[in-house]
């Protein structure tokens, strides 16, 4: 069984991101990659505490649409519950004013966007990275299949 912790900075996020959605597409992409057992959480958070974020952790001054960050000890495995131990991913951040601008500048709906950045966040929780944005880093290639899949 999965554990997914999801919070909204600002009430007004619920609309691009309503909670039921965000969790069945979470679940649908948990099953696309075979992971079971995990716990993680996602925060929409506003754009001037992405920013903050964006600038203590990758030293980039300005925001982004989402942060990763992977919480994985040595051996991958976080705690054991009910005597299976869970995979504790970590914690992924999205900022919904950015996410708005790409969908506009990509020609794509926010829902749209959104998907995107939830299967690259669960990717980059999972241990896949990429060097670039570059469309043909096989991790974002991954991601839009998963995407196109997944609809």
């Amino acid at each position: 069984m999965n554990t997914i912790d999801i919070s909204y900075d600002n009430d007004a996020y619920r609309k691009l991101a309503p909670r039921k959605f965000t969790l069945d597409y979470l679940k649908k992409v948990l099953a696309e990659l075979g992971l079971d057992n995990v716990e993680f959480s996602v925060s929409f958070i506003g754009e001037d505490h992405m920013h903050q974020m964006n600038h203590e952790y990758r030293d980039i001054d300005d925001s982004t649409d989402i942060l990763s960050f992977a919480a994985e000890d040595d051996d991958g495995f976080g705690f054991v519950s009910a005597g299976r131990r869970r995979r504790v991913l970590g914690d992924m951040l999205i900022c919904p004013e950015v996410l708005a601008r790409n969908a506009q500048s990509f020609g794509v709906s926010e829902n749209e966007e959104l998907r995107r950045l939830l299967i690259h966040g669960v990717l980059h929780l999972s241990g896949e990275n990429h060097q670039t944005n570059d469309p043909s880093e096989p991790m974002l290639v991954r991601q839009e299949s998963i995407l196109v899949k997944l609809g």
